[in-house]
């Protein structure tokens, strides 16, 4: 196995060798995995985890997406929308603990349009602009993605959750199309965007080819970020009794990851914190160099519920950004201040 996995960090492997590594479940060749991926970060990024300030703008969402807490139809979900006065306090927070890259999250939210969006991009880089903006607001269209890059835009992440039309299918509403999720992120990357593609691990359906082919997409089109996280059920979606994905299987997402893009930006999700008291160092070990803390306003954070049981307090908060600092250190980092832009 430890054969295979070299021959992935080459880049010279097969679908079927990633099957073979997904599927191997042995505990020895995932730590070789692990520390490879270590070392292949270590070699780009060195020791330095990366911090973007998360700034959850809106709940609502047109979408009705079946895995989704915030999704069309749940009639449980309380519903938010922050204002730009408390979008651009969340920046002035930010920017004071050292944050030098906002992400700017939410549904689907007709009311985000262009304008108003285009107006906080510019107001956010007209007082700080030696920040880097992260845009994850879903499918705009083309013209939207322009306007968005034009006024001042750096990145947009937009996961494309399963490369597989079939399972795509499984997971959306009929008037979801793959095809529409894959062009978006095709002309995100034409129109200059550092872009970030994602999946879920473990979701409803997914078998392991589907994994691998994941990964065969990742290495076709060539993001500069790539999210990776576990499956986690919420409550008053279809998908509720379904079982949550595993630590094992995102960590070795991650570190596979790693290998055939040595140079991505790859988080350590809020997710692997989720369902792992220790995730979210152990997904640092195994190639992560990204964290995201949310800045959101502390009464909101609850209400951006896409899972249950999300970490929302503690070392999540901006306020524990001291208790976040001290995990990452001992894991072996080190939180550095600065943009943490894409190494060619």
């Amino acid at each position: 196995m430890k054969k295979i996995i070299d021959r992935i960090k080459s880049g010279d492997f097969e679908r079927d060798d990633l099957i073979a590594v997904l599927s191997n479940k042995n505990a020895d060749d995932d730590s070789y995995l692990f520390s490879l991926a270590d070392s292949v970060r270590r070699e780009k990024y060195g020791r330095d985890v990366y911090i973007r300030g998360l700034i959850e703008i809106s709940n609502y969402c047109k979408n009705n997406c079946l895995y989704c807490g915030i999704r069309r139809d749940n009639r449980g979900a309380e519903r938010y929308r922050l204002s730009e006065e408390e979008i651009l306090s969340c920046a002035d927070e930010g920017y004071l603990l050292g944050f030098r890259t906002f992400v700017l999250q939410g549904g689907e939210d007709n009311h985000f349009t262009d304008d108003v969006i285009c107006s906080l991009i510019e107001k956010i880089k007209g007082k700080y602009p030696d920040v880097a903006i992260t845009l994850s607001l879903g499918e705009r269209g083309r013209e939207s993605f322009e306007r968005l890059k034009k006024a001042g835009a750096d990145r947009y992440l937009l996961r494309h959750e399963t490369a597989d039309e079939t399972h795509y299918g499984k997971l959306h509403p009929v008037e979801m199309k793959y095809e529409t999720r894959m062009k978006s992120l095709y002309d995100l990357k034409e129109l200059g965007f550092q872009v970030g593609a994602g999946c879920m691990v473990g979701s409803p359906f997914q078998t392991v080819e589907n994994l691998a082919d994941d990964l065969m997409f990742f290495k076709k089109f060539q993001p500069q970020m790539v999210g990776i996280g576990p499956f986690i059920p919420s409550s008053n979606t279809p998908f509720e009794n379904e079982s949550q994905g595993t630590l094992r299987d995102t960590l070795c997402m991650v570190a596979l990851t790693r290998l055939i893009l040595p140079s991505a930006l790859i988080p350590s999700t809020t997710a692997l914190g989720t369902i792992s008291p220790d995730g979210r160092e152990m997904g640092l070990k195994a190639g992560a160099n990204v964290v995201m803390p949310n800045l959101s306003p502390k009464k909101f954070r609850k209400l951006y519920s896409i899972y249950d049981n999300k970490i929302g307090t503690g070392s999540e908060s901006a306020e524990g950004l001291k208790i976040l600092k001290e995990q990452v250190e001992r894991a072996g980092y080190e939180i550095v201040v600065a943009r943490g832009d894409f190494k060619e």
